[in-house]
């Protein structure tokens, strides 16, 4: 999928090249405006004596999660356009190295403005009186999203490799170490959960890989349906002997299926494959339309900027309601609650459409990528996106600290002679015509 710029104002959209993979484009688009919308309407927040209580309206309808939890098919989207985008730059003679340099330069570079913003906010909030409380949660809870973009930058680093590795050879072991350290952690050694970081999402990816080489294709009617039940099926059948919980997201004191993801994942991936597979003929119809594939082109470059701040947008407007205004969350389910629903998503909608225009041509990184020192660059980006996932935004040494080293990692691997005059532009990574996406989802 084309990730290229926003058109100037007063242009049009530029064509969508016909051999662009709308299936592909779709899955990424409709799978983070469903991430922005459950994490919109996930908060309970109360609020009282300047502490902020937090729960989770999805708590009672686990169903709901089998669904709404995209992640899986969010690194499957991204294992075909890596894939996609890998075989194009392999083909114009691109190394690897210059290729991951290229790739993680695009998918931090968007982190910049967010920490810039976020680091001296906690500070100014409590210069002007805002407990600190309130203000610790929203800055971590910010923090957290970065959790995605860290294991991201572990797809990206393995996928010259892995897709050089017989898929019949690579996914067996990636599911059995999944399995295995299940295993463990549910044996009572919890940490060990962790290495599924490794095992479920890169199983996840390479599926991806298999459906940029075309051997999906036979996924489709009653074959996909049959998937479908059967990868629900095994949800239902491991959340009902257990240890496993009966939702796909986190819930507060709760065994967790998504941190660190479990076995459970890989089952719910196959029956949301299965799933979307069958839906897939429907899809492209749908994405022919002007109108759809005019948004899905406007969306996609965005992509990364809408995930990375529409938690600063909740935490505006509920910082606004809340704490401003004492509008605690209504009861989960009653009609006040729904009543609230459409004006609360009104509400985010506006804020981080406007964030969005003001930070959305960050997702572009100066200069050119450079991969003399690729893996300095790479481990300094990791460590960094890491060390923030962990802290978040919060008041500390840690998280300016991390900033410097991400700031640091993105100069290794950037190249200052710009291109002269009337050259073209060079062809970074999710932005030739034979590549299907960017780093979101990817």
């Amino acid at each position: 999928m084309s990730l290229t710029m926003l058109p100037p104002s007063g242009t049009g959209v530029p064509a969508s090249p016909a051999h662009r993979d709308r299936f592909v484009d779709i899955l990424r688009v409709f799978g983070m405006i469903l991430v922005v919308v459950q994490h919109w309407t996930m908060p309970v927040l109360v609020y009282a004596d300047g502490r902020l209580s937090t729960g989770n309206a999805l708590a009672g309808v686990p169903l709901i999660t089998w669904i709404s939890q995209v992640m899986p098919l969010v690194f499957f989207a991204g294992g075909a356009a890596n894939a996609m985008s890998w075989r194009s730059a392999l083909a114009k003679g691109r190394t690897p190295g210059h290729w991951v340099a290229g790739r993680l330069r695009r998918l931090a570079w968007p982190v910049l403005p967010l920490a810039f913003v976020w680091l001296p906010l906690p500070y100014v909030l409590g210069f002007f009186g805002v407990p600190a409380q309130p203000v610790e949660v929203a800055a971590r809870t910010v923090g957290q999203l970065l959790w995605f973009l860290a294991v991201y930058l572990l797809a990206v680093v393995t996928t010259p490799y892995l897709t050089r590795q017989p898929a019949g050879r690579v996914l067996p072991a990636l599911a059995a170490g999944a399995v295995l350290v299940d295993v463990v952690r549910f044996s009572g050694l919890e940490q060990a959960g962790y290495l599924n970081v490794l095992f479920v999402w890169l199983a996840v990816h390479q599926v991806g890989f298999l459906y940029a080489e075309g051997r999906l294709e036979w996924l489709r009617g009653g074959r996909a349906l049959a998937l479908a039940v059967a990868g629900f099926g095994m949800v239902a059948g491991l959340v009902a002997a257990g240890p496993y919980p009966p939702h796909m997201i986190g819930m507060p004191g709760a065994v967790s299926n998504m941190a660190p993801p479990s076995a459970c994942m890989l089952a719910l991936f196959v029956g949301q494959l299965g799933l979307a597979m069958l839906l897939r003929p429907a899809l492209d119809r749908i994405t022919r339309d002007g109108r759809v594939d005019t948004l899905l082109r406007v969306l996609a470059p965005r992509m990364m900027t809408l995930y990375l701040w529409h938690m600063t947008a909740l935490v505006l407007v509920a910082g606004i309601a809340v704490l401003g205004f004492e509008a605690n969350t209504p009861e989960v389910g009653t009609a006040s609650w729904w009543a609230r629903i459409p004006l609360w998503l009104a509400a985010l909608t506006i804020v981080l459409l406007a964030l969005v225009g003001l930070f959305g041509r960050m997702e572009e990184p100066p200069g050119t990528a450079s991969a003399r020192i690729v893996v300095v660059g790479t481990l300094m980006i990791g460590a960094a996106l890491t060390a923030l996932m962990v802290t978040g935004f919060a008041v500390g040494v840690l998280p300016p600290l991390a900033t410097c080293v991400l700031v640091a990692g993105l100069l290794v691997l950037t190249r200052r002679d710009a291109a002269r005059a009337g050259d073209p532009a060079p062809a970074l990574p999710g932005r030739g015509p034979a590549t299907a996406s960017g780093a979101l989802p990817g």
